[in-house]
């Protein structure tokens, strides 16, 4: 009996240790992504905790902490076992945002003034009536409805994991399948999709005549060393050289920018140069959350750097279901933390589609479309500005001409400028893990030339 008791001590002396320094140090990050997604979760999509625990939240180790959400009070607290409980708030216009202790609950704040003026007797995707009842001869209807089903799993199954597929073609909505228990009207998180909306109010300004992307970035505290010479095209590129590490399943500078910093759109900005800009190309999340401070400096007020995010871009072309959070410090968190219905985020894939041109009204100049889905410089043809591309073949029986925003476990909105196609896939399963070559090359298919 000693002998047993000995060996349990040891096992349990093991596992604290074990505990201790490999969980230990990431349970403010687990209980702060924890909160966070529930809050979001909960506030913006109306979806039980049991979904979100099970769905949103079943991802090793976010697994492990314990939730709770007061609806009176509109916030979430998630801890692990009690330890590191981390609080997200939800304000109406604003989102779900991650608080830290010294965070003034009480002082007032301002929200974006939004254009809810949804014309129903325009058809989907232009208004916000009923899509067209439209049969193109030309589609193979029998293999896009195989190609699309086969991105869902069967009942009782979680490999795929997909939520969402939409797909529009010459301007119509041909397809569209969810998940159980999503449809149509169900706000998802596009993750790092937000990055293409955030780089997308630069073509707007530029087209404005308000910014000039080829000139250096207007920070103040570059001004006295190297990193005075990065333009705002470097940034858009994420080819600036800055120091910048960005892995999701370690403590690193994404993980903590995202659940830990007041002011995500700080931290890169205070990184050293370790490379050169225009050939040192790093994905790097915290670029874009500068980009979202650099475009809070465009504006004379708070008020207007908020609405101008709705005014110019998502309310203009109707994603009147979309949403972008905030951080602490009141700056939309650009890189990550934007919210849609599908059929909203194919409205975005449809305006690059068209070049700019939403319905008649131009809000960017055609060339930006053609400047975010050129590579950049040692990218290796991956990445464009703020989007990814396919020009480098990362999925081989794809045309090289799609580009598209991507997000984290697996959201995409596809944009195939020659073929007259967008596709939206949401989920919870990225590449290689979801087929995203057999998805969009089994759509291209079936739309004959």
């Amino acid at each position: 009996m000693k002998k047993i008791l000995k060996i349990v001590v040891v096992l349990i002396a093991i596992l604290a240790v074990v505990f201790y320094f490999a969980v230990y140090p990431k349970l403010d990050l687990i209980s702060g992504f924890a909160a966070k997604s529930v809050a979001s979760g909960t506030f913006l999509d109306n979806r039980p905790l049991e979904v979100i625990e099970s769905g949103d939240n079943d991802i090793p180790l976010v697994d492990l902490a314990q939730n709770a959400v007061d609806k009176t009070g509109q916030f979430a607290v998630s801890s692990v076992y009690g330890i590191k409980a981390r609080k997200a708030i939800y304000r109406p216009g604003l989102g779900a945002t991650l608080i830290d202790d010294s965070f003034d609950v009480s002082k007032p704040y301002e929200v974006p003034h939004r254009n809810f003026h949804p014309n129903t007797s325009i058809p989907y995707p232009y208004g916000a009536g009923a899509p067209h009842d439209s049969t193109f001869s030309n589609i193979d209807y029998a293999l896009l409805q195989k190609t699309v089903a086969q991105a869902f799993d069967a009942k009782g199954e979680k490999s795929k994991r997909t939520r969402a597929v939409v797909v529009l073609y010459k301007d119509h909505l041909i397809y569209e399948q969810y998940a159980n228990g999503f449809t149509k009207d169900s706000r998802l998180l596009g993750w790092s999709m937000t990055k293409s909306l955030t780089g997308t109010y630069f073509g707007i300004l530029q087209y404005q005549g308000k910014i000039d992307i080829r000139k250096p970035a207007p920070i103040a505290a570059w001004q006295n060393d190297d990193r005075k010479k990065i333009t705002l095209h470097n940034l858009l590129q994420m080819n600036s050289g800055l120091e910048w590490e960005e892995q999701y399943d370690k403590i690193c500078d994404a993980t903590q920018m995202l659940f830990q910093a007041r002011d995500m759109a700080a931290v890169q900005r205070d990184k050293p140069l370790i490379g050169q800009p225009n050939a040192s190309w790093n994905y790097s999340s915290g670029t874009t959350n500068l980009l979202s401070g650099i475009l809070r400096q465009q504006f004379k007020t708070h008020q207007d750097y908020l609405d101008f995010w709705y005014s110019s871009l998502l309310d203009k072309i109707g994603m009147h279901s979309a949403l972008v959070e905030t951080d602490m410090a009141g700056n939309f968190v650009g890189s990550s933390y934007g919210w849609a219905t599908p059929r909203d985020w194919a409205k975005f894939g449809l305006l690059y589609l068209h070049k700019g041109l939403w319905n008649g009204e131009r809000l960017f100049a055609e060339e930006w479309a053609k400047y975010v889905s050129t590579p950049t410089p040692t990218s290796e043809g991956r990445y464009g500005a703020q989007f990814w591309l396919n020009a480098g073949g990362k999925f081989p029986d794809v045309p090289r001409e799609m580009y598209y925003c991507s997000g984290f476990q697996g959201q995409m909105v596809a944009i195939f400028p020659n073929h007259d196609l967008v596709v939206v896939r949401m989920g919870l399963k990225e590449d290689p893990g979801f087929d995203f070559n057999a998805l969009l090359s089994g759509i291209v298919k079936s739309i004959k030339k």
